[in-house]
């Protein structure tokens, strides 16, 4: 006889805000990446900063931006 599995209990909003904006660091640190290959003598850092201060350090305005300018 198979067994159901068990439902996986629903996560909290701060584990999904969690895992949200971890996407989003990898996401902004890939364009980070892209853009280091071009600037080579700015240190990656820099760069990051550069796509996120702006927005006051928010990572998902800043995601939008950069999705924005993909467009």
């Amino acid at each position: 006889m198979l067994k159901k599995p068990q439902p996986q209990p629903e996560k909290s909003l701060g584990q999904r805000i969690e895992e949200f904006r971890a996407e989003l660091d990898r996401f902004i640190d890939a364009r980070a990446a892209e853009i280091k290959v071009q600037s080579e003598s700015v240190p990656l850092q820099v760069i990051r900063n550069m796509l996120t201060t702006r927005f006051f350090g928010c990572q998902c305005q800043a995601a939008l931006n950069i999705i924005e300018q993909d467009r």
